[in-house]
């Protein structure tokens, strides 16, 4: 339910009805929670619609017509986008109680793309759920798979060869309605794999484990499996497979975590917990970072793959997406966006793939990138609907969604998708940073420093972005000690008109005349186009009204467009 509920909310159909998105989740997640009997008129009304306690729905309609509304937004997207889904939700008439369907044969086919509606086979005669027949169903598939997967394990008993994938297992599988179950994986989509390996009993292991546990699976970047690999494996055919081992650390309540290539046992981190750094509530931030420096496209992980020559299909494109955005120019925009495309290309089922097409379309279409041709604000929404679609509770495809917004200037819309995103996975201290941003460029700005806080300090190294939200949020509290310590941190390879502002307001404020003067020369120098109008900039960056307005006045004070 949740991930076709998420399909629904980010489909077309929905995409220009907040108030109709807004009920639809409400009702489904309070009726999911088991609140079906709060989900009357007055309560809708002030839950969902804001009214005050003294709502009369004899002289407000807005319950009503917003239901009936969300009813026809219903039966359409499920007549066209969503005639591929297996479960179907409705509103009854004469109440608020969300009616879900499950079609009797699922669908005959993948849906091919979400830009092309007459690739979906339609689903007649939907069945009311629970049933008797779908029961019985449910019963007879499930009957078939285990019979399919018993006769696997006998042929494989019997020192035999399983038939060759697509021909008479396909056929088998079809007969039963469990292709998608047994279907073999895409190799060119393959993900570095992670093993856990708990090797110490203490309570501070158990919960450094239990961390672990917790956080790997949200991870769209590699494939989780939460235990130890079996002693008699050949691990040499796992070139890409790493293990965490869990250990004693060097002091007796220490826990040691260690990270290993399974075929190598080259020993890619090793790291010493203390007893402070295992508390509850502070293991969770610790374990997160180390996460998010070894499992993300930036990681150790995929460095020691790229080191190593074993890169290939989806990890090759995820690296360089990451080449792209630690250097972002049209040669290694056009690496990025080919390589997934060729995904796309061969119907990839990644919503990795695209959430990165989507971001990567934006990027062509906002700052003039030559390939691919004729970019636009709706081929990147069509690849990040695609991506929720192929998705669910794919964090990164939130956070595609999110971006967009943010870029098109629905600061509220990209924290609402940011949020979502945050919650998949709170382990991956780039979601936290991101969400942070938004909530920054929405104008909540001491809620979004303290989530930012959090993704620094629990991060070793971080990219410089962070640290700019950061100067935002803290110069707009006027805590320019903060903002101060921020902007000292916006160090690049390559200046950038936002962080040199950043720095010289920085500067100003603190005194430093001779910092202040360096930076304003640069600044003016480089950026000339910035220097001469930087409100334009900060605008055409959906910077919020008094963000932009302060920034402007300090750039002023301290000496852009002065004359000194």
């Amino acid at each position: 339910m949740r991930e076709t509920l998420e399909r629904v909310l980010a489909s077309e159909t929905f995409g220009r009805s907040e108030r109709a998105r807004k009920l639809l989740r409400y009702l489904v997640e309070r009726e999911q929670e088991g609140d079906a009997d709060r989900l009357k008129g007055f309560s809708i009304a002030v839950d969902v619609f804001g009214k005050d306690s003294d709502f009369d729905s004899a002289t407000d309609a807005v319950v009503r017509v917003q239901a009936g509304r969300l009813r026809e937004l219903l039966q359409q997207y499920f007549d066209t986008e969503g005639a591929h889904e297996r479960i179907r939700i409705s509103i009854p008439r004469g109440g608020y109680v969300p009616i879900y369907e499950v079609t009797p044969a699922g669908y005959k086919q993948e849906p091919a793309s979400i830009l092309a509606s007459d690739s979906l086979v339609p689903i007649d005669g939907a069945v009311p759920f629970p049933s008797i027949t779908r029961q019985l169903r449910l019963f007879w598939m499930a009957f078939g798979l285990i019979a399919a997967m018993l006769a696997v394990l006998l042929v494989r008993q019997n020192g035999l060869q399983p038939p060759v994938p697509g021909e008479a297992t396909a056929s088998a599988a079809e007969e039963t309605g469990a292709t998608a179950s047994i279907r073999p994986a895409n190799a060119s989509e393959a993900l570095p794999v992670i093993y856990l390996a708990v090797k110490n009993d203490s309570p501070q292991a158990m919960r450094v484990a239990a961390a672990l546990r917790a956080g790997l699976p949200g991870f769209d970047t590699i494939d989780f499996i939460g235990r130890d690999i079996e002693q008699d494996r050949d691990t040499s055919l796992d070139p890409t497979s790493f293990v965490f081992d869990v250990l004693s650390g060097s002091a007796s309540d220490d826990v040691a975590v260690e990270l290993q290539n399974v075929a190598t046992d080259r020993v890619l981190l090793s790291l010493n917990l203390t007893p402070a750094e295992t508390l509850p509530g502070k293991v969770e931030d610790r374990v997160a970072g180390i996460l998010s420096a070894t499992v993300l496209a930036s990681g150790t992980v995929y460095s020691y793959i790229e080191q190593a020559g074993l890169q290939s299909g989806l990890t090759r494109c995820l690296l360089l997406d990451e080449a792209y955005y630690l250097d972002q120019n049209a040669r290694t925009h056009q690496a990025a966006y080919r390589c997934m495309e060729t995904l796309a290309d061969q119907k990839a089922k990644s919503p990795l793939v695209y959430s990165e097409l989507a971001s990567l379309q934006l990027e062509a279409a906002t700052d003039g990138y030559g390939y691919p041709p004729d970019p636009s604000m709706d081929k990147a929404t069509a690849y990040a609907r695609k991506a929720i679609l192929r998705g669910a509770t794919s964090a990164a495809a939130h956070r595609a969604y999110g971006y967009l917004n943010a870029r098109s200037g629905n600061a509220e819309e990209a924290v609402r998708w940011m949020r979502k995103a945050y919650e998949l996975n709170t382990y991956d201290l780039s979601m936290t940073a991101a969400y942070a941003y938004s909530l920054i460029f929405a104008g909540h700005y001491a809620q979004g420093a303290s989530i930012m806080e959090r993704a620094v300090d629990a991060s070793s190294a971080h990219p410089t972005w962070w640290d700019f939200g950061l100067f935002l949020a803290a110069f707009m509290q006027d805590d320019m000690h903060k903002a101060e310590l921020a902007a000292s941190a916006l160090t690049t390879t390559a200046a950038k008109s936002h962080y040199l502002a950043a720095q010289l307001i920085s500067a100003k404020a603190t005194g430093n005349e001779t910092t202040r003067r360096t930076t304003l020369d640069e600044l003016v120098d480089k950026f000339p186009k910035f220097a001469s109008d930087p409100r334009a900039a900060f605008l055409k960056r959906k910077y919020p009204p008094d963000l932009t307005d302060r920034l402007v006045a300090a750039l002023r004070a301290a000496g852009l467009g002065s004359g000194s």
